[in-house]
Order: structure tokens, then C-alpha cells, then sequence
């Protein structure tokens, strides 16, 4: 296990069939930390409330996971995006040893200051025009659906590697590459402007660590489509992590007896599962995944 002082995690979309928890599993097996940063858009209520709950064993280990590492004693603070926006809710509230900010300021090994924040603020279509966030959600699942079909075709025929169409669509359309330009340089002026040294996000789904106009700008990407991290390293620095493979079972013995755990009320409540009974219907009839008793 790789042992680093903080990890910095976005956009996981719990809840959606495009969620790659099984590479998130094989990822936190591997990296330990002092802090555990989850940068929005952890549970997506969007696709929740639009397409109904789709949770699996291995989503509902992701969480334990993390639940266990803050009750020992690793920092986790939450901060919620969009998709998980009803959580803003609860900000400056504690779930299960998990703290939830709007944003949150860290103080790196080596004394630069981040601003950590999801980043939709900075995103006019997100904040000002929701019914078009909503149409180009619907276009980019449609994308991350045909990313499972293409690695599922290339496992049967024996084709190594990762190919994203997904990715490639926002690599080569330059409204898109613009669009990124856009939102890196409105994050990087706000946290110059607030005299800090730099800003790690996510929202975007395009990973990157790089100076934009003299301030740090880190983006932790996402587990849909590119499955990247950001790691602290002892010394501060920081580094991209991209795994694109499981490397590993779905589960040890460890996770089965996680997955089989139920999640706190609190966080559930959170969720605002628990009130939902077709919700929970869903989330019984999945292996692995019971709620709390009253």
C-alpha cells in the first residue's frame, strides 16, 4: 500500500451505472492517507430522482469504506457539487465522522494553501441555464454508456488498453476545449483573488495539474469515465493518478464484510433515501445492501 498524505476524489456518481466503483475499490485498497478530500458529485441525486436508484455491492463498499477510514481517524471532509447539492444542506455538519464544507482551505505539507471546492459555481450553464446542464448530462451519459458497450467489446476480442469516447468528444470538440479554458481561468483568478496559492476542483471531468496564470490549478477528473486522482505526496507535491484497471478482485474479505454492514441513519438521512419507499425497495433487492433497522 502506497502511503501519501492526502487524497483528493470528484465526481464518483454513486447511484449511476457509469460509476466505476470496482477501479475506485482497487484504487483506495492500494493508497492510504492522513486525509481523504471528496470534492462533489460523490452520490448523484440527479440521476437518482430521474432514472431511479441504481446501487451496487461494490458502491455500497465505496462508502463503507470511507466511513471506516474516518472512524480511524483519517480526515474526510465532503465537499457537495451539483449532482449532490442537497447535501449543501448540511454544510458545517459531521456524518458518520465525515465533515461537510462549502469549501474547504488545506494547507499543503509544504505550506501552499488550496481552495478545495467542486467548482459549478464557476460552470454559467450549471448556474444560470440548469434545464440545458440537465440536456447535456442526458448527451454525455448517452457517451458513458457507449464507453461500457466499447470496453466490453474490446475485453471479448482481447484488446488491451482504455479508449473513452467520452474523453475523446472533450479532448476534440473545441467548443468543449474552450469551455475547460473558460472555467480553469475563472477558478484560478477567484483563488489568486482570495490570496491563495492554488485550487483543487472537479466538476469538469478533465483531470490536470498546471499553472493558469501564475496560481496552481488541480483537478481531481472523475470514476465515469477517466478514473483519476489526486494525490499529496509527504513532501506536498502533488500528482495525477489515472487507473484504468481493476488490478484486483471486486471485493477481499475485508469488503464483503463492509458490504454486507448497513450505512448509518445520519447518512442516509443525508441522502434522503430512507424517506423514499420505492427508493429503498431498489437498494433491498441489491446483494449486499440492507438498511438501518429503526
Amino acid at each position: 500500500m502506497t502511503r501519501v498524505r492526502s487524497i483528493f476524489l470528484s465526481d464518483i456518481h454513486l447511484g449511476t451505472r457509469a460509476c466505476q466503483a470496482e477501479r475506485l475499490l482497487a484504487f483506495l485498497r492500494e493508497h492510504e492517507s492522513e486525509y481523504l478530500f471528496l470534492v462533489g458529485d460523490i452520490i448523484d441525486f440527479w440521476a437518482m430522482g430521474r432514472r431511479g436508484v441504481y446501487w451496487t455491492a461494490a458502491m455500497n463498499t465505496v462508502v463503507q469504506k470511507v466511513l471506516k477510514r474516518a472512524r480511524a481517524g483519517v480526515q474526510v471532509v465532503l465537499v457537495p457539487g451539483n449532482h449532490d447539492e442537497a447535501l449543501r444542506d448540511y454544510v458545517d455538519s459531521t456524518f458518520g465522522s465525515i465533515r461537510l464544507h462549502r469549501d474547504y482551505e488545506h494547507t499543503g505539507a509544504d505550506g501552499r494553501r488550496y481552495l478545495v471546492l467542486h467548482g459549478d459555481e464557476f460552470d454559467a450553464v450549471t448556474k444560470y441555464h440548469r434545464w440545458l446542464a440537465v440536456l447535456g448530462d442526458h448527451g454525455y451519459a448517452f457517451l458513458v454508456r457507449a464507453n461500457i458497450l466499447l470496453s466490453a467489446l474490446r475485453r471479448r476480442f482481447g484488446i488491451n488498453g482504455y479508449w473513452s469516447p467520452a474523453g475523446y468528444a472533450k479532448r476534440k470538440v473545441k467548443k468543449a476545449v474552450n469551455f475547460i479554458c473558460d472555467f480553469e481561468e475563472s477558478v484560478a483568478r477567484s483563488v489568486k483573488e482570495r490570496g491563495l496559492d492554488g485550487a483543487i476542483c472537479g466538476h469538469i471531468h478533465a483531470a490536470a495539474i498546471k499553472q493558469v496564470n501564475g496560481t496552481a490549478y488541480v483537478n481531481c477528473g472523475d470514476w465515469v469515465d477517466s478514473c483519476t486522482a489526486i494525490v499529496e505526496h509527504l513532501d506536498g507535491r502533488m500528482e495525477l493518478v489515472q487507473w484504468t484497471s481493476a488490478r484486483s478482485p471486486v471485493f477481499d474479505a475485508d469488503d464483503e464484510v463492509e458490504a454486507l454492514a448497513p450505512l448509518p441513519d445520519s447518512v442516509l438521512a443525508a441522502m434522503n433515501i430512507a424517506e423514499s419507499e420505492t427508493a429503498q425497495e431498489s437498494l433491498r433487492s441489491t446483494p449486499g445492501f440492507r438498511l438501518s433497522p429503526e
